[in-house]
């Protein structure tokens, strides 16, 4: 969950980057407002543990603020309008369309409940912020929904069909974030990589990556959120190879490393096709460096599949592993299937991130004494600096201004963090 920032609106985020962008649209529009007391519940419904932090989260939020206006929204709310609705605790609630509206803020007299049917959605509204709270790193929405149906999933019902942003609008978006002192901006979405197939001309990620970059050259530093292995398109792979500007960190959604498990999630890659895109992708810049989401214990695996999962983390050369036990989610076709107990669900799932701290303890260990390019984010209370190089990871130094990209050399390691000392120059002063 992203804690609250101290002074207006309180947003409590949940869940993935789309979020946080949305929250940031929905702090605009609650100042704007004058809902400066009010605390917003920006939902995730990925897992049920997701569902039961926010319930909690709201049930917190009341007793610590008796007085305090609750608006719910996100993709929990979505899915379960009723449900939150049910909770004493909540005066408000939004779906996922509705809270993007500046509208849905000022009408006090709105109905309680405001969820329309997100299937019947087909455009997406571009969404201008005027800067993150970190200032640092912002993330621009260029697409929302998903035309897919993977068999656990449950986000299609809360996010709707896919739809695009028109280039055109992530430009201004992005010109506007670097205008304003931004270095680094990360492109998200629920299925980035099928960007483009609602639009004229039905243009490709890569061709709109390498458009935004060639029309804000102040931009420093580009990613891009969690990609669909099967979906890169052969420009986004040449971007990987030739632009300095996009950062050698690719997050892939690759979910299991077993065929018959992909299979029955619906997934649209198989295990040898995620094992030959990493390769293909180092071949092409040798210092990219891979996270994954995966899910163990999903319905019917056995403990073969899910050593085929585990061997991915090393196949793959994964780096950074967001790791879920699998959650059964009432309407997805994988609730219907056998389900394995939870016990061995969280056992896999805990062997899985073992095998993903050996992983990144190597690589960590494998950075130091060489040099990196950090960008400063913010000041630790032990006085020190904490940063994210190219490949995402953090790097804490003694001196430095936030905001700053610099160049550092890796003089050694405290726990999951590098420790660096700057280069004698710099590579671009502080926003």
């Amino acid at each position: 969950m992203t804690s609250p920032q101290n002074n207006g609106p309180r947003i409590l985020t949940f869940g993935c980057r789309l979020n946080a962008y949305e929250s940031e649209v929905m702090r605009g529009h609650a100042e704007a407002a004058g809902l400066e007391d009010a605390i917003i519940v920006n939902t995730c419904a990925v897992t049920g543990e997701a569902e039961r932090q926010a319930r909690q989260a709201i049930r917190k939020a009341r007793r610590e603020n008796p007085e305090a206006r609750i608006i719910v929204t996100g993709c929990a709310a979505q899915i379960d309008p009723a449900g939150f609705a049910a909770m004493t605790e909540v005066d408000r609630v939004l779906g996922n369309e509705e809270k993007l509206k500046a509208e849905s803020f000022l009408d006090e007299d709105a109905p309680r409940v405001s969820v329309n049917d997100i299937m019947a959605v087909t455009e997406t509204a571009p969404q201008l912020i005027d800067g993150f709270a970190e200032r640092t790193r912002a993330f621009v929405q260029v697409q929302q929904g998903c035309d897919h149906r993977c068999t656990f999933c449950i986000i299609p019902y809360g996010r709707g069909n896919s739809r695009s942003v028109p280039l055109g609008e992530v430009v201004r978006q992005v010109r506007n974030l670097v205008d304003q002192g931004t270095a680094e901006v990360v492109l998200t979405g629920v299925d980035v990589t099928s960007y483009g197939g609602d639009l004229p001309g039905q243009p490709k990620l890569g061709q709109m990556v390498r458009r935004l970059l060639a029309q804000v050259p102040d931009l420093q530093r580009l990613r891009l959120s969690s990609i669909d292995a099967i979906e890169l398109d052969p420009d986004l792979k040449r971007l990987v190879a030739e632009e300095p500007r996009l950062m050698p960190h690719l997050h892939l959604s690759l979910q299991a490393g077993d065929d018959m498990i992909l299979k029955r999630m619906k997934r649209r890659h198989s295990r040898a096709e995620a094992v030959a895109l990493c390769e293909e992708l180092r071949a092409l810049r040798p210092d990219v460096v891979f996270g994954a989401d995966l899910i163990a214990g999903f319905p019917t695996e056995t403990e073969a599949m899910f050593e085929n999962s585990l061997k991915l983390v090393e196949d793959c050369g994964l780096t950074y592993l967001h790791v879920f036990p699998y959650s059964a989610r009432k309407g997805t076709p994988a609730a219907k299937m056998p389900q394995l107990p939870m016990a061995v669900r969280k056992e896999r799932a805990g062997r899985l991130r073992s095998a993903g701290d050996a992983a990144l303890d190597r690589f960590l260990e494998s950075q130091v004494g060489r040099t990196a390019s950090v960008l400063i984010e913010k000041q630790e209370t032990d006085g020190r600096f904490l940063g994210r190089s190219e490949t995402f990871a953090p790097v804490l130094l003694d001196s430095a201004e936030i905001g700053a990209v610099v160049e550092v050399t890796v003089t050694g390691r405290e726990g999951d963090n590098l420790l660096a000392a700057p280069l004698q120059h710099k590579l671009s002063p502080a926003a």
